[in-house]
């Protein structure tokens, strides 16, 4: 591999940044943040370092999910703007440098989309097959609901037509068949407008439940990873470098089949989810050992598959794939109080609280997080510490108005607070104390870091392409990994507990002739004849390390 594939295979190590744009910049003055607010606010992404916006749902939505239940999945919520505006917004940061993705939400639709409305008007409506149906009362399935809190069964009636129509999630949220040949050629013609809009690709929402079948009768679907299969073909034939980051919740192995296995010919990216929880199940211990262990235990990929890892994102923060026991340590540590938790299996926090505000811990955990193997995504507000509010609504307690500013309603909107999507965060993450603005120009702010990362992040490819190999030695605060690919080596350590630690490392194949560089601070690590180094690290410290041969070429 070269220097020049990462240019093909962009998303690799792309920075991908998820925002809403409800609640990112409101530039009209209605409460609402819009697209024109969301161009005006490019620049302040490029000059992170983010080369792949994500949007959370834009479309015209009926407002019972925060913008997943969709009315019409051709079109831009007027609240926001247009399609003009959308493709200025594309257009912009196309020349920024970031490419665009968006939610696909096409596991179901709400149940004020015109389909749903034909379809539970009668049962000769030519829609009524794009949904489950049945006839008989279901049996109990409380178990099977996706939100158990607001949800006690996946059937309800409809009176129309005497049926019961299936909804994992919300009620408002009927299914679509995708054992429809009709449903499936709807989801094809979604995505080829959108990509002809000028989308790069998409988000795809609840791929599992996307593709379940059970409750349906009607036609036979083919084999579920074939049609992914056919539209990760659909997306290569529409636009030859477009990615499909694909939300899929289960173990590892089962991972690899929504992949496409070792062929990588289905999905193009996954959120990394084990390692997420692991990461955290190993801050609360301050033992680096479970995110080892999940690391390692990641299955080969095909060279053009990637995982995507992120310590935060617009969902709850779920932790179910950790064992009871394990979960309750998490909760014990970061959302002791019921109120910090949702639906008995995850919190609904923002890191920096979670980590009482500690500036040694959070911008360890961010080092970490971008020096893992993978591409990196940031969800909104991340770069400046927001915090989240409690008193907000299950998971929309991190779907506050971005802070702009120490001013009115953080600099996101000059009109009343009650006009906004929601609160601004109060408390010790206020506006007032941390913003945009005021940490813009300071060198020690937790924005100028990130900035840092995101850098050295771009400059490090082997760190989104290269093998992976956790390195051993006798600290288990303490993670150490080394990342090679092509000619460039890295080795990151980062130590979860808040005493110093001195690591003891052995680097096969290097010798006093190679140097060990810091890449985010001033300094370097001599190697002995035999490859033996001892790294020092601080309290919650952190260190990127290039190995320097005497004859590298690469800029330090």
């Amino acid at each position: 591999m070269r220097i020049t594939d990462t240019s093909d295979l962009w998303w690799k190590n792309a920075v991908v940044y998820c925002l809403d744009v409800e609640t990112f910049m409101d530039w009209n003055g209605d409460g609402i943040g819009d697209f024109a607010g969301l161009a005006q606010r490019i620049d302040h992404l490029a000059d992170l370092g983010v080369t792949c916006l994500w949007l959370m749902p834009f479309y015209p939505t009926a407002e019972r999910d925060d913008g997943y239940d969709i009315t019409d999945f051709y079109g831009v919520d007027p609240r926001l703007g247009t399609h003009g505006d959308l493709v200025e917004v594309i257009r912009t940061a196309n020349d920024r440098g970031m490419r665009v993705i968006a939610d696909l939400v096409v596991n179901h639709t709400s149940r004020k989309h015109p389909w749903f409305r034909s379809a539970e008007a009668s049962k000769d409506s030519p829609y009524r097959d794009f949904y489950v149906w049945r006839s008989d009362p279901p049996p109990d399935t409380k178990k099977d609901v996706v939100f158990p809190d607001q949800e006690t069964s996946i059937w309800t009636l409809s009176e129309p037509t005497g049926e019961w129509y299936l909804h994992k999630f919300y009620k408002e949220q009927p299914d679509l068949n995708v054992t429809n040949p009709r449903v499936r050629d709807e989801v094809a013609k979604i995505m080829g407008f959108w990509l002809q809009v000028g989308l790069a690709g998409f988000r795809v929402d609840a791929v599992p439940f996307f593709l379940e079948t059970a409750g349906a009768d009607g036609g036979a679907l083919p084999e579920p990873h074939e049609y992914l299969r056919d539209l990760r073909a659909l997306l290569g034939r529409r636009s030859g470098s477009g990615v499909l980051l694909g939300e899929v919740n289960l173990p590892y192995e089962q991972q690899l089949q929504f992949f496409g296995g070792t062929d990588g010919d289905e999905l193009t990216m996954q959120f990394d989810f084990i390692g997420m929880q692991a990461l955290y199940l190993a801050l609360a211990r301050a033992d680096a050992g479970p995110l080892a262990t999940a690391l390692e235990g990641r299955p080969t990929l095909n060279p053009d598959s990637q995982w995507a890892t992120f310590v935060r994102n617009h969902d709850e923060l779920t932790l179910d794939k950790l064992s009871d026991d394990e979960r309750a340590e998490v909760f014990a540590a970061f959302g002791p109080e019921e109120t910090m938790q949702v639906y008995g299996r995850g919190l609904r926090r923002r890191l920096p609280p979670m980590l009482d505000g500690d500036p040694r811990r959070v911008r360890m955990v961010y080092s970490l997080l971008f020096s893992l193997p993978g591409t990196p995504v940031l969800f909104y507000g991340e770069e400046i510490g927001m915090g989240e509010d409690l008193d907000a609504e299950g998971r929309l307690a991190v779907r506050t108005p971005m802070q702009w500013t120490s001013g009115r309603n953080g600099g996101f909107s000059p009109a009343p607070p009650r006009k906004l999507p929601g609160p601004v965060v109060s408390g010790g993450f206020a506006p007032e104390y941390v913003n945009v603005a005021a940490q813009r120009n300071d060198p020690d702010s937790l924005l100028s870091f990130m900035k840092l990362l995101i850098r050295r992040y771009r400059e490090s490819p082997e760190l989104g392409w290269g093998d992976f190999r956790v390195l051993e030695h006798s600290c288990p605060e303490v993670l150490a990994h080394l990342t090679t690919w092509d000619d460039g080596s890295l080795v990151a350590l980062h130590n979860l507990c808040a005493e110093p630690r001195t690591v003891p490392l052995t680097l096969e194949g290097c010798d006093s002739s190679h140097r060990l560089v810091d890449l985010l601070q001033s300094g370097e690590a001599s190697v002995s004849d035999k490859g033996k180094v001892e790294i020092p690290l601080e309290g919650y410290g952190y260190r990127w390390l290039r190995v320097v041969a005497q004859d590298s070429r690469r800029l330090v």
